[in-house]
């Protein structure tokens, strides 16, 4: 009995290991994205101005995870280009908003 179920579940549930492979759309929505992948990826299609990939983007993890990521990724570029340009990261940061200088 419980050899038929197991066998039926097989079937039913396909990408199951040992039933069938799981349509590659599927297959998408498996994969485990981390966070930082995310946001780089997000930030990335928005500097690209590529709703679609935004769009695909917000769904690979939660709204609060990919805005942690955004802000964590946003703080590592602003201390990176301040310190390529001898400057303080708040000089940095009001000068990429185009906003003046304190």
């Amino acid at each position: 009995m419980i050899d038929m179920f197991s066998s039926l579940r097989k079937v039913v549930s396909p990408g199951r290991k040992g039933g069938l492979p799981a349509p590659p759309h599927e297959e998408h929505r498996r994969k485990q994205h981390n966070l930082f992948e995310a946001a780089a990826t997000y930030v990335s299609a928005c500097a690209e101005d590529d709703q679609d990939r935004m769009d695909e983007v917000s769904g690979w993890v939660s709204p609060g995870a990919l805005s942690f990521g955004v802000n964590e990724l946003a703080c590592r570029a602003v201390v990176a280009l301040a310190r390529e340009r001898g400057k303080s990261p708040q000089s940095v940061a009001r000068d990429l908003l185009g906003l003046p200088a304190d």
